[in-house]
């Protein structure tokens, strides 16, 4: 197996934990955060569906062009990381081996801020959004919400 089909191994094992955290958001409290230098749940989580669009463009062009816009409502947010989530499988699925061993960028604004392998970069940008969920559960609970079981049971899971 390849370093790219392990990647869309684990990419597909991530993607409904992504999913059930955005759901476990009330809907009502996406301004929520618990210190002012924290990003509020709802655009953290509307980060979290934009950069699973990201990967596609990772894959497909070996560029991220890191941009995450204004945070839409619930629905939207889960609706977005549903598609995207699905999309970024199958653009990682679709590329191909010379694709993922060659160079990537990543670009915020106008500056790179990063250059690597697609590989590296896809990688990279897995933990971080894995690191951003975690971050995004423990906002769930003091939300009012149920914290759902990720990777076992939680406190709320039945």
């Amino acid at each position: 197996m390849s370093t790219r089909e392990f990647f869309a191994k684990r990419l597909a094992s991530e993607l409904p934990a992504f999913v059930k955290v955005a759901r476990a958001l009330p809907g009502d409290q996406l301004h929520y955060k618990p210190h002012e230098k924290n990003t509020a749940a709802g655009a953290l989580s509307w980060q979290l569906a934009c950069e699973m669009d990201q990967l596609v463009e990772l894959c497909q062009t070996g560029d991220i062009h890191f941009n995450v816009g204004a945070c839409p409502g619930a629905d939207d947010i889960v609706a977005a990381m549903e598609r995207n989530g699905q999309r970024a499988l199958e653009a990682v699925q679709a590329a191909s081996e010379e694709r993922w061993e060659g160079p990537a960028r990543f670009f915020m604004g106008e500056s790179m801020a990063w250059e690597t392998t697609v590989a590296n970069m896809a990688w990279g940008y897995l933990f971080d959004m894995v690191h951003h969920r975690g971050q995004l559960s423990a906002y769930i609970r003091p939300m009012g919400g149920k914290v759902p079981a990720i990777y076992g049971p939680s406190a709320d899971s039945e």
